[in-house]
């Protein structure tokens, strides 16, 4: 199987699996190379599992677990990470085996070792639990890059430790690099490595141009040498890459210019600009139409000073790459554009105004509206956050309400997809101050429960136009003691909503909503089944500083109080 071209990830790929002297297969070799996008977005599947267990088990569960990885990986979506991806389909699939095992007698004890690999753009990961293993041969050296999950004791040599159907809670290791054109990974069960030497395996790499050619050649040695156990191996080499840091199809957008700054009635490849919508110190949104269908839409681009910053441009892409996988009512939508001469993207238009242009015209909430628009949010929230995205500035200012009376949360300029997130280089601070946790100003990373607070402070500024510890001005270090509870700027607020507003905002992380349906929930029930009051904290925690400045002055006035009596 070969898929060839200088630009994208070219492969070739060659599969054997032999049942040796044993009466069944209980090895189990897959691949999946799709092409185009999902290529680019999810890269190319190749796995090895090697079953274990009674008459047929070992054999079904390595089937079941190859083929539904093979099919459920590439169902995830594409803002995940891939460790994430896998680990959510293998937790499913480890469940599954296990059940399997319960429920039938024939299958009693069955599990399975997986080794999974993925190329994907210019990097390869592995997934692995057992002791089938995962090898490279780069430039005549041969490493592997898998470690077998074994106990270490002499009478348990060959037993595994770890395995699919072998545990409640799956363990695997990961790992990831760079990929090489001239790569050559190899995926082989115990049957082979158990009988052949590295040196010889990697002398059977060098010496066979074809992949096909290496993976029978491995397998039938195995036999040959006297190997009792299923032969299985995957080899796949790498061909070709893709351009450095290509994502996904956006990427050749990445070295277009910039547009000039354009006023009303200038045009744009065929889009003429109604209004300038937003002016800011590195982006520009337009109104504009086109002629051809009165369609209107929304134009984003950088300003034209940032021109040639490589960050500012691959920062927007990112921006489009996410939109366009928030498929949903709640966020506007992007528009695919046929061929763009400068670097911007297009969004739906949707005529309305935010909720802080609509506080900002003197407009009222009533509380249970406030609360209908918060559920709405949270709704949306929910749908980024399955997709692995947070959105790092929700407030205010970015929840619009269109004329339609549909709510949409606006402007995943800063929003991250957290699988991306690398330790080595973790994302700066981003968002509005009087909106951020607390715990961000102390350099805690992005999670999504940082944007279910700002939910929270959104709907207590919807209520009551206020922040629940003041405003914070940007480069303030702020100190948060206890929120300030919403019926003292609003009396008529019920007490079921204050307690899920203060559970929203409360100082520590632990003390808050874990998800945005937890939030969701909370408020439909209402008055229904309210949540309990948040616990306030002594004042001594609170403010030790003032707990000892009235311990201070009571022993003063108590001192005094003595003396007076003594000197009667």
């Amino acid at each position: 199987m070969s898929k060839h071209s200088k630009n994208c990830l070219g492969l070739q790929v060659g599969q054997a699996s032999l049942t040796g002297p044993r009466e069944r297969n209980e090895d189990y070799c897959g691949v999946a190379t799709p092409e185009g996008i999902d290529l680019e977005n999810k890269g190319a599947m190749l796995a090895v599992a090697d079953g274990i267990g009674g008459h047929k088990g070992g054999r079904e569960a390595a089937e079941y677990t190859v083929r539904g990885l093979l099919a459920d990986y590439f169902a995830t979506p594409d803002t995940w990470g891939v460790p994430r991806a896998i680990e959510t389909v293998t937790t499913a699939l480890n469940r599954w085996v296990i059940a399997e095992a319960s429920r039938n007698p024939e299958l009693s004890g069955m599990a399975t070792t997986l080794s999974a690999l993925v190329l994907r753009g210019r990097r390869y990961y592995t997934a692995h639990i057992g002791d089938s293993r995962i090898y490279r041969l780069r430039e005549g050296e041969l490493i592997a890059l898998t470690v077998d999950h074994v106990w270490e004791h002499p009478e348990l040599n060959n037993v595994l430790s770890r395995a699919i159907g072998l545990d409640p809670r799956v363990l695997l290791d990961f790992s990831d690099g760079d990929l090489a054109v001239g790569d050559r990974f190899m995926l082989i069960s115990d049957g082979v490595w158990g009988v052949l030497a590295d040196a010889l395996m990697a002398e059977v790499l060098l010496d066979h141009p074809e992949p096909q050619a290496v993976a029978t050649a491995l397998t039938s040695l195995a036999l040959a040498q006297g190997g009792h156990d299923n032969a299985s191996a995957v080899v796949v080499d790498v061909l070709s890459l893709p351009p450095v840091g290509l994502r996904d199809s956006l990427e050749s957008a990445a070295n277009l210019p910039l547009p000039h700054k354009l006023k009303v009635g200038h045009g744009l490849d065929g889009y003429v600009v109604e209004e300038i919508l937003h002016d800011a110190r590195e982006t520009l949104l337009y109104r504009v139409s086109n002629p051809r269908n009165g369609q209107q839409l929304v134009l984003k681009t950088l300003q034209p000073s940032l021109d040639g910053d490589g960050a500012a441009a691959s920062g927007l892409l990112m921006e489009e790459w996410r939109a366009r996988r928030v498929v949903s009512p709640a966020f506007p939508q992007v528009v695919p554009t046929e061929q763009r001469s400068c670097l911007y993207y297009l969004m739906t238009w949707h005529p309305g105004a935010s909720l802080q242009r609509r506080l900002d015209s003197g407009q009222h909430f009533p509380v249970g509206e406030a609360v209908g628009w918060g559920m709405a949010l949270l709704k949306a929230v929910a749908s980024l956050h399955r997709l692995d995205i947070v959105h790092r500035d929700i407030k205010a200012d970015n929840v619009h309400l269109g004329t339609d009376g549909v709510l949409r949360l606006l402007d995943l300029g800063v929003a991250l997809s957290l699988g991306d997130i690398k330790d080595e280089a973790p994302p700066g601070v981003a968002g509005t101050p009087s909106y951020m946790a607390p715990e961000l100003f102390a350099g805690a990373g992005p999670t999504t429960g940082h944007d279910l607070y700002a939910v929270g402070v959104t709907l207590y500024f919807l209520l009551t136009r206020k922040y629940p510890y003041g405003e914070i001005e940007p480069f303030q270090s702020p100190k948060f003691t206890e929120p300030v509870r919403p019926t003292r700027w609003r009396p008529e607020i019920p007490g079921w909503l204050e307690n899920i507003l203060l559970k929203a905002v409360a100082r520590d992380a632990g003390d808050r909503f874990e998800t945005a349906e937890e939030f969701l929930l909370a408020l439909q029930r209402g008055a229904n089944r309210p949540i309990a009051a948040p616990s306030r904290q002594p004042l001594i925690q609170r403010n030790p500083l003032q707990t000892w400045k009235v311990l201070a002055g009571l022993s003063i006035l108590l001192n005094f109080v003595l003396l007076l009596i003594l000197l009667r």
